[in-house]
């Protein structure tokens, strides 16, 4: 009786696990860290698809920004992040962003979208 009983529930997990794994992959949306730390943004450079939303958090001691850098950019605009602060955007549109910390100008990062 035991034999059966898990040679029923291992059949049961071979035609379950596989509709799950293709389901959730599915459902899944594409998100991506951009770390703050040492007064740099890593990575430097990232290329997503279009749609994945970016999350910056600040892992340094000190205040820093996201502020888009290319003429115009309203779309890459945090404000001050302390340590362990977030913020988000969502990058509907093709193309290259380049930004920098407000307070510290010689950070900077570009995100490709494609």
């Amino acid at each position: 009786m035991r034999i059966s009983l898990t040679a029923a529930v291992i059949a049961s997990a071979l035609t379950v696990a596989p509709y799950a794994l293709v389901h959730a992959s599915a459902t899944q949306s594409t998100e991506r860290k951009v770390s703050i730390s040492n007064f740099t943004f890593s990575p430097a450079t990232l290329e997503v698809p279009v749609g994945t939303t970016l999350h910056w958090v600040n892992d340094d001691d000190v205040p820093h920004t996201v502020l888009g850098a290319d003429k115009g950019s309203s779309v890459i605009r945090s404000p001050a992040l302390d340590t362990n602060d977030g913020y988000s955007v969502v990058l509907s549109e093709p193309g290259t962003y380049h930004y920098f910390c407000s307070l510290h100008p010689h950070m900077t990062g570009t995100i490709v979208v494609k």
